[in-house]
């Protein structure tokens, strides 16, 4: 049995607020922008758009990485408006998550008619 995260919950409640209230087949920003105010209205502390830093063997490389949400040290939120998720996506979250030394992911797709379905939780 998966333990229960108090913080994940609190995240996929709000996401499905956004998707209840919103709806699928919008643009990715659109989810941003509102699930970006759902976390606010829950007083949940968190960037979003937040910068990561790529580093290689001690140099700071040009473009550092966006990711979507992120709630340091505790969990990294990236979303999606696709037709499904990917390998690549999961990639992506897994990247993050090693990263920014984060424990707990969520890759969430809002092109889905039930919002559980595109949701994925990712535990490094």
């Amino acid at each position: 049995m998966e333990e229960k995260d108090p913080l994940t919950h609190a995240v996929i409640g709000a996401a499905i607020e956004v998707h209840r209230e919103m709806g699928p087949g919008l643009l990715e920003s659109v989810y941003q922008a509102c699930l970006e105010e759902e976390l606010k209205l829950c007083g949940l502390a968190f960037e979003s758009q937040a910068r990561l830093p790529l580093i290689y063997k001690g140099k700071m490389l040009n473009d550092p990485l966006i990711m979507d949400f992120f709630l340091p040290g505790q969990l990294v939120i990236e979303i999606k408006a696709v037709e499904k998720l990917l390998p690549v996506h999961e990639a992506q979250l897994l990247s993050y998550l090693r990263l920014s030394k984060t424990r707990v992911g969520l890759l969430l797709n809002f092109n889905v008619p039930v919002l559980k379905d595109g949701l994925k939780r990712m535990v490094l």
